[in-house]
């Protein structure tokens, strides 16, 4: 008796959710816009072919510093 009260629930907390977010989203109620990075096309490729280019390290798993391009091997702590 109380699963179709909480299925309910569940339900319409989804469909008011869904709802705040298309509002605020896409109509954009409180005004803005969308950047231009993520709707340029060209900008989207000039990164990828960034991404693609850094050199790719076999071996001990590494951390990539994405700013100065530094790549730091993790020492594992089981010896």
């Amino acid at each position: 008796m109380a699963a179709k009260y909480i299925w309910g629930s569940l339900v319409g907390s989804c469909v008011i959710a869904y709802g705040c977010d298309y509002i605020m989203s896409e109509q954009k109620i409180f005004g803005g816009t969308i950047p231009s990075t993520v709707s340029n096309k060209e900008w989207f490729e000039e990164t990828d072919k960034k991404f693609q280019a850094w050199p790719r390290t076999a071996g001990p798993p590494v951390v990539m510093n994405p700013i100065s391009r530094q790549n730091f091997i993790i020492k594992s702590t089981d010896s």
